[in-house]
């Protein structure tokens, strides 16, 4: 050990939210930041150790690996392998046109059909990309955003065309729009419509496919974006708040909607941060549906999450690290209690994950599973003078940041004139700087470099041409064929109805059903809403 390492180790520890972390926990320090009044029973009231009694001694988590690319039948293919190698849910990506709106024949679309995900035109794609797949036993998580109004519509609509009761399917679409402003950037309409339609969506739900999760709150891309662990969860509360208010204002009651609210959270860094800031999000989230909203159903106040590793924590120096890096997420996953499972790939950091390297990760949920014992007890780590203090003090952290942001007129003004945006860049750039310079240690990229050795090749996913001029005569054939005069019909109620402040969403299905296209329905949307212009902020 070099003077430098024994310098560091004496020097003051602080993790990412920026709690310092002693050498040393005692009962003394639990009890100095808060005792266990916030710990309970697994299954009961708070729920900071698992909404389940049980937890995974009834049943595991669900393994949701992210998957989709090129065109429908691509994509059916990828799920269908995945699935037969033991995966117990799907996690559709779809590609950047489809994720802003537009058609696989829109200009600005070249180049980008089924690079990053599944293109997806017309309800006929949804037809051809789950083909063959139970919707009963294998459920569908739709990682989308801007259009998410539209997919949620098409799935419902596809599900129903397949003799499925909507009223009993069960699934999730991701459809949080404000956190597409602080990180992705995929946003089609401004602030406030796009808030209206996620209420839409819920509304919809609520009354049509209750059993179907309308909204994934998803602090994920708020961390990938360079926000701590801490308002990673913070934010995520103020806006999965925003949409609660937005649904009551509509009339609906909290125990309609609010067992339907899932949450998408990311993992990576340190295992105690991660695992303490799950159990610290579970009370806190649970208090304030009780607290705040008056929930009275225990699954009202249930933090129902998917987690299992960020991509922002994979590397492109020595990427066979990332597959320990993967299992590692993977038991920070399963030591903080999620309930589905989506794994990163090792090859993420370069590539959409080839069917090898997508079949480590489902190998890895499946190790944890079987053979190291993480279903056998519920919160392991309870009890920990280390865990339990964290957890206090993590969950202390998330109530200053929420206070602070409704201190600042509140999320949605804060998103709005683009100061949460301009936050959390900043302390991307800080972040950065402290890997360049090596104050934060990454393997491989600023220690143990392998300076000398070459990095093991990583298999490219190549742009395909030829699925994209197939997904483009797919989409041609459609509009040749089907009823255009329905269309027509069904694309003048659905833009009466976004004009006239009417839930969209029964004229979407409509249209949908007729099928209209991503593009033309995205098109009639923002003739009534406008397009988002970011504020640029220095």
């Amino acid at each position: 050990m070099n003077d430098r390492t024994k310098s560091a180790l004496l020097q003051p520890k602080f993790n990412e939210s920026g709690i310092e972390v002693k050498p040393l926990y005692t009962a003394a320090d639990v009890a100095a930041s808060g005792g266990m009044e916030m710990v309970g029973e697994p299954g009961q009231y708070p729920f900071t150790r698992g909404i389940h009694r049980e937890m995974y001694r009834k049943q595991p988590w669900t393994m949701r690996q992210y998957a989709g690319f090129g065109n429908p039948a691509d994509t059916n293919q990828r799920f269908k392998y995945l699935i037969a190698n033991g995966q117990t849910g799907l996690n559709v990506a779809f590609d950047l046109p489809t994720q802003i709106g537009l058609d696989s024949d829109d200009p600005l679309a070249e180049g980008e059909i089924g690079r990053v995900g599944m293109s997806i035109d017309t309800l006929r794609d949804f037809e051809i990309a789950f083909d063959g797949i139970d919707l009963k036993k294998i459920t569908v998580s739709l990682t989308i955003n801007g259009a998410a109004a539209i997919l949620i519509a098409m799935y419902l609509a596809m599900a129903e065309k397949r003799g499925y009761d909507i009223k009993e399917l069960r699934g999730t679409a991701q459809n949080d729009i404000l956190k597409e402003f602080i990180g992705r950037g995929t946003w089609i309409f401004p602030v406030e419509p796009s808030i209206r339609l996620v209420g839409d969506t819920i509304e919809y739900c609520a009354m049509h496919a209750p059993k179907y999760s309308p909204v994934s709150v998803c602090g994920y891309h708020i961390r990938e974006s360079g926000a701590t662990p801490a308002q990673e969860m913070a934010y995520a509360f103020c806006i999965a708040k925003a949409y609660a208010d937005d649904a009551i204002r509509r009339g609906l009651p909290v125990d309609e909607f609010a067992g339907r609210l899932s949450y998408n959270f990311n993992i990576f860094g340190n295992i105690f941060e991660q695992v303490c800031k799950f159990r610290a999000g579970r009370g806190l989230w649970a208090k304030i549906m009780k607290e705040q909203y008056g929930a009275e159903k225990p699954g009202s106040m249930w933090l129902r999450m998917i987690a299992g590793g960020g991509g922002g924590g994979l590397t492109f120096e020595q990427p066979e690290l990332n597959i320990v890096r993967g299992a590692y997420y993977a038991l920070i996953s399963a030591l903080s209690g999620t309930q589905t499972m989506a794994l990163c790939s090792y090859d993420e950091a370069y590539t959409i994950p080839t069917e090898y390297s997508a079949r480590i990760s489902l190998r890895t949920m499946q190790l944890l599973i079987e053979e190291m014992g993480l279903t056998e007890t519920v919160d392991p780590l309870a009890g920990s003078f280390y865990v339990e203090t964290m957890t206090n003090e993590m969950r202390h952290k998330m109530e200053e940041i929420m206070a602070e942001t409704d201190a600042q007129g509140g999320i949605v003004k804060m998103v709005s004139e683009g100061s949460i945006q301009a936050k959390v860049s900043a302390q991307a750039y800080q972040m950065q700087r402290k890997i360049d310079s090596g104050a934060f240690p990454k393997v491989g990229v600023n220690c143990y470099r392998n300076e000398q050795e070459e990095d093991h090749p990583v298999e490219f996913h190549d742009y395909n041409e030829e699925d994209a001029r197939v997904q483009i005569q797919g989409l041609q054939r459609i509009r040749a064929e089907r009823d255009n005069a329905k269309v027509s019909g069904a694309l003048i109620r659905l833009r009466g109805d976004a004009a006239s402040g009417r839930n969209v969403m029964p004229a979407l299905v409509e249209a949908v059903k007729a099928y209209a296209s991503v593009g033309e329905m995205t098109k009639e949307l923002v003739n009534v809403f406008g397009r988002y212009r970011e504020p640029i902020r220095f």
